[in-house]
């Protein structure tokens, strides 16, 4: 097992495939002229499958495949594939935009979850956030997969000033489509411009949901990041991500390898340890992973508290998000 010095028992294992994406999301990726990693430096299919191999052997479960944008790589339906076969739950984060030419694929390995990172209903607006025209795109696929039964979770980075507003359109979305909305808090990384006064916290968007809908507390699942809710009567639910006003780090169980190799225990965690190198190298990465999650802080990476207000975001020393991995 991978156990921290919390006693906290680490099985879910989220996978970066790339640092590239076809979407400009501000919040993610701040600069359009932004510098890939090269090939050579990210993790190749075999190494993906002979790490993936070692942390099941240590008990991880679960995985899930992130990016940048994960479809995106030209090898994506390949490591889809060669994961499906190992004894865990295989779940992607994905933009959504290439959906549609891997739905087979997914229908295929057993991927019958996924996550589809959208932040708003209106065309305009998408355009602004992500500096691409391609919202059609992106709900036409989940409407697609909605029809082949997956069970699909959006998404929504809720900034405030600029989709606050539609946090209701959301939750209406789930009445009269089984689709899982998940609201996050606004969380600050490398180059995002965040500020606090730009967090729409978990009992803002309570308020404004409850001003139109009664809504019903949903029993959270072990080691839930997200606070469960749904409206009566509606086929679909909503879940609120509260990182920044009320963290959940005392049930962490995850772990994150980035797309070059690098082992994060936690999303904000200053230090990474480079198992891809010790991997190429021949050597034994086992004792590297132990010695990464014993390091683990007890929550937010030790960077900072929930006390949000008062954080400087230039005194947080991490990645950009699309160079961790959603």
């Amino acid at each position: 097992m991978i156990v921290d010095k919390y006693n906290r028992v680490h099985n879910y294992l989220r996978i970066s495939l790339t640092d590239n994406c076809n979407l400009r999301c501000f919040y993610c990726m701040p600069e359009e002229e932004y510098e890939f990693t090269a090939a050579s430096k990210l993790m190749q299919k075999e190494e993906i499958e002979a790490l993936s191999k070692i942390f099941v052997s240590l008990g991880v479960n679960k995985i899930r495949l992130t990016g940048g944008e994960p479809l995106v790589r030209k090898d994506a339906g390949e490591i889809i594939r060669s994961l499906s076969k190992l004894p865990i739950k295989l779940t992607i984060t994905t933009n959504g935009s290439r959906l549609h030419e891997f739905v087979d694929i997914l229908e295929e390995s057993r991927v019958h979850s996924l996550n589809i990172s959208l932040d708003t209903l209106q065309p305009e607006k998408f355009n602004l956030i992500t500096r691409r025209d391609q919202f059609k795109q992106v709900y036409n696929n989940i409407q697609l997969l909605l029809k082949r039964n997956f069970h699909v979770k959006v998404n929504m980075v809720v900034m405030k000033g600029l989709n606050e507003s539609e946090i209701n359109d959301f939750v209406e979305w789930t009445k009269e489509q089984p689709v899982h909305v998940r609201f996050i808090e606004f969380m600050p990384f490398t180059g995002n411009r965040w500020t606090s006064n730009k967090v729409f916290t978990m009992q803002e968007m309570l308020e404004v949901i409850r001003k139109k809908y009664d809504v019903i507390r949903l029993q959270d699942e072990k080691h839930d990041t997200s606070k469960g809710y749904m409206v009566t009567g509606h086929q679909g639910t909503f879940a609120i991500i509260s990182t920044m006003s009320a963290n959940f780090c005392g049930d962490c169980n995850r772990l994150r390898l980035t797309a070059d190799g690098k082992m994060k225990n936690c999303l904000f965690a200053e230090k990474e340890t480079d198992l891809l190198s010790a991997l190429r190298r021949g050597e034994d990465v086992i004792p590297l992973i132990h010695q990464n999650i014993r390091s683990k802080a007890k929550e937010l990476g030790g960077q900072f508290t929930a006390d949000f207000e008062h954080l400087h975001p230039e005194e947080i020393h991490n990645r950009s998000m699309i160079t961790i991995g959603g």
